[in-house]
């Protein structure tokens, strides 16, 4: 019987990918994770308390400590509420959506540069577009958006702020009521009005910077979406002159929207 011979075969050598190559596809393949659809954050990196920083923010930055109680789903939402409106308006170029485009911010109580009303249109103006109307186009969005944000904003706030009143009226019927308890529950409303106040200064903030941008596109290019514009900007002052629920000054510090 003749022999059986089963050729030995030298495996092909694997070429490694170079150290540079590898860092920069882990560093797509991480990227591509972080940003959600259309510059969104994902929703597996957010959570229910994503927003509670702004009640530590708003009583730390008077020297005052943050309320240790849970918050309420209505204490919550008006957290999530508050945020869009807080942060600048178009503050989010392409390249912070894919690395990350979520940071806490400063309250205004702890801030010490004067409110620069022309960031936001030198922004607007200095970005690349494809035409002048283009940018009108994106000043209107961006007047459109708070106009959305602000009635299920200050809805919510009206609940949150009539709430607190009846909460400061049971602390004197509470039995062993603890200095503790009393003082997380003080705490919890200046919290709740404090956010209040701050919206209602960005909003004052940004419709000055809408109008400064304006005021600079119908100087550079001149345009009939300026009216439509203009139109815009005027509902959301509108609104904001009559808001539905007005926070007093927190510590007796009054905040300007003038710049």
């Amino acid at each position: 019987m003749p022999e059986t011979r089963f050729p030995i075969r030298t495996p092909r050598r694997i070429r490694c990918p170079s150290p540079f190559f590898t860092m920069l596809l882990l560093g797509v393949t991480l990227g591509g994770c972080s940003g959600g659809d259309f510059g969104r954050t994902r929703q597996d990196f957010l959570n229910d308390d994503m927003h509670r920083w702004l009640g530590g923010e708003v009583t730390s930055s008077v020297g005052l400590r943050a309320s240790q109680f849970q918050l309420t789903d209505n204490e919550r939402l008006l957290r999530d509420l508050a945020y869009p409106l807080i942060e600048p308006p178009h503050s989010r170029p392409a390249w912070k959506s894919v690395f990350g485009d979520y940071q806490p911010l400063p309250s205004p109580w702890r801030q010490q540069v004067v409110f620069d009303r022309t960031a936001y249109g030198r922004i607007l103006i200095d970005e690349p577009h494809r035409s002048h109307s283009s940018r009108y186009a994106q000043l209107m969005e961006d007047v459109r958006d708070d106009i959305t944000r602000f009635e299920p904003f200050f809805a919510d706030a009206v609940r949150v702020i009539d709430l607190d009143r009846k909460r400061n009226a049971s602390l004197a019927h509470i039995s062993g009521l603890s200095p503790r308890e009393r003082d997380d529950a003080v705490a919890r409303m200046q919290e709740n009005g404090r956010i209040v106040q701050w919206v209602q200064q960005c909003l004052e903030q940004r419709i000055s910077s809408y109008r400064w941008a304006l005021e600079r596109l119908v100087l550079q290019a001149p345009d009939n979406m300026a009216a439509d514009a203009d139109r815009l900007i005027g509902e959301l002052a509108a609104q904001t002159a009559n808001p539905p629920v007005a926070a007093q000054p927190a510590a007796g510090q009054e905040l300007s929207a003038r710049g």
